[in-house]
């Protein structure tokens, strides 16, 4: 257990990766505080891994982008759980549209909760972290924070202010003691997101099937596959442990060598 009686938040936990990074947190020995909008999924997800690990896990609905929401979110995590150690901002979005057909409301709507939901968490547990000058922020990032995405330039611009966000923070951050980087995942193909969503939706805006849309995106991948869960949430473990302990205001690619700046 690499992070035995740390505690931490992850945000958008209520299912697919956000859920899976919360119960990798757990299994290394965190306590965990699952925020997602949708409360009922939060606290059914914090059950199962509650049950599964023996450690604290509490669903707790909150909406990224309220200020508000976010305060009591990390203010409920410390009353449980006596401090804050690690905040994982997984909440996002995506609408993907040709730049002609994407309407201003759902350019707005990706960049409020993928960027400015990010900055009202990443701000809430700042002020609780530099109180206690430790503390590491992870934000889930994109490969489209490094390279525009076809089709999908609001989830584009979103992730790539992630990244000049991230790399700000950190240098905010880094005279308390506390830590901030961000991990960029290739496409995560056998997730919820894609499974759910991202097939249909890009089926339909690129003239697709989608099993052209799955052989289409694999093969853009050096290593021939799309990213895991797994793949994502060891290196988040490593960045929130004392291994990454000089690393800060880092935007890591695990993308297969798909992306490699």
């Amino acid at each position: 257990m690499r992070l035995l009686n740390q505690s931490a938040i992850v945000t958008g936990a209520g299912q697919g990766l956000g859920e899976a990074l919360a119960l990798r947190l757990a299994q290394e020995g965190c306590d965990v505080l699952l925020a997602d909008i949708n409360a009922e999924k939060a606290e059914a997800a914090a059950q199962k891994i509650a049950d599964e690990t023996g450690r604290n896990a509490i669903g707790f609905r909150s909406d990224a982008t309220d200020a508000e929401s976010c305060a009591a979110m990390t203010d409920r995590a410390v009353s449980a759980f006596g401090k804050l150690d690690i905040l994982i901002s997984n909440a996002g979005i995506l609408k993907a549209a040709d730049i002609t057909e994407m309407s201003p409301d759902d350019f707005r709507r990706v960049l409020d909760v993928n960027l400015t939901g990010y900055f009202l968490s990443a701000q809430a547990a700042a002020r609780v972290m530099i109180g206690q000058k430790s503390g590491s922020i992870v934000q889930i990032n994109s490969k489209s924070g490094k390279k525009g995405s076809f089709r999908n330039g609001a989830y584009a611009a979103s992730k790539f202010g992630g990244i000049g966000l991230t790399q700000s923070i950190a240098r905010d951050l880094a005279p308390h003691g506390v830590r901030v980087n961000a991990i960029c995942p290739g496409n995560l193909l056998d997730g919820t997101l894609w499974q759910d969503s991202l097939f249909d939706q890009y089926a339909q805006t690129q003239g697709l099937t989608r099993e052209q849309v799955r052989a289409k995106y694999e093969g853009q991948v050096p290593l021939g596959r799309g990213a895991t869960y797994a793949d994502v949430a060891g290196v988040m473990v490593f960045l929130c442990s004392p291994d990454a302990a000089y690393m800060t205001g880092q935007a890591i690619n695990v993308t297969g060598g798909q992306e490699m700046r």
